[in-house]
């Protein structure tokens, strides 16, 4: 059986990775559409795809398109409006891979199910590098018999993928996947930062953290990235002030606490507004080290 035509919508770090992934997989990636359309140029050109300025010519040159926007506006835009993605969508299948809130991904899936359109929300619990190899962590929201009907497409660009429900129950889960990885790392700055400003060696105190109830995936991630100042993005500081917020939000409309959440999230929007937001997530720890308060750096 002929494998679907693929179309992109968003180009950057992730979709731009995962278009090469499918590329090598022997996936026909036929068109790609990205805000700054040099960015949609240069991988367009570098897989034998088509640059285009239309998001219907993507809905038209491609069997299932994979959108990877950053927020609800975002997705608010390319799903709604006429002669955007839901032109001539009847028959297509959007995987929408955008970490956005619950209801941004139920308002996609009702206006192409209004198209004659089928979706899934694809949320990604993984970075660039899985991206790039395949192994992207997938949690999969939407119609089971959609999914059944995705699900090999779907693990040719992931080693674990697991279907979990409503289209709304994929968002929920990645909210809360990343609240608790920015609270991890917001939490490691602090307790590196504090063991400079005592004066202790940082090698020491890592390997400590890391054979004790201290230890985190963060502090094999970032722990070396926070003490060297090496910021170089993975994982935005914006996005996990977003994210952040977003889980802040859920929480809310449910009356549940989350100061912690809260309290991160307040951290990385000081990084935004000390214009580090595009720094990775690791540079929460300018604001904790001793020394650093804050000030600019620049990316390695």
């Amino acid at each position: 059986m002929s494998k679907a035509k693929i179309g992109f919508v968003g180009a950057g770090r992730m979709g731009a990775n995962m278009a090469r992934r499918l590329h090598d997989m022997d996936y026909e990636v036929t068109a790609i559409h990205d805000h700054f359309h040099e960015v949609a140029e240069s991988v367009a050109a570098e897989l034998g795809a088509k640059a285009v300025v239309s998001l219907a010519e993507v809905t038209a040159a491609a069997d299932v398109i994979f959108t990877v926007v950053t927020d609800d506006a975002a997705m608010a835009e390319i799903f709604g409006g006429e002669g955007l993605l839901m032109e001539g969508a009847a028959g297509k299948t959007f995987i929408n891979c955008a970490t956005v809130s619950p209801e941004a991904h139920q308002k996609a899936a009702e206006a192409a199910k209004k198209a004659g359109a089928e979706t899934l929300a694809a949320s990604m619990a993984s970075s660039i590098t899985q991206a790039r190899q395949g192994t992207l962590y997938l949690m999969i929201g939407g119609d089971e018999a959609v999914f059944s009907a995705n699900e090999s497409l779907l693990k040719d660009i992931s080693s674990s993928l697991r279907y979990v429900g409503p289209v709304g129950n994929a968002a929920k889960i990645k909210a809360l996947v990343n609240m608790v990885m920015n609270i991890n790392t917001a939490g490691l700055a602090e307790g590196l930062g504090l063991g400079q400003a005592l004066g202790m060696d940082l090698d020491i105190l890592r390997e400590v953290f890391a054979q004790t109830g201290a230890n985190s995936r963060v502090l094999e991630t970032d722990g070396d990235d926070m003490v060297l100042r090496e910021h170089d993005c993975f994982f935005s500081a914006s996005h996990a002030a977003k994210d952040s917020g977003i889980a802040n939000s859920l929480a809310a409309q449910v009356g549940i606490a989350v100061p912690l959440s809260e309290a991160t999230e307040e951290q990385y929007r000081k990084l935004e507004g000390l214009g580090l937001g595009e720094l990775d997530k690791s540079a929460v720890a300018e604001l904790t080290f001793p020394g650093r308060a804050g000030e600019k750096i620049q990316m390695t």
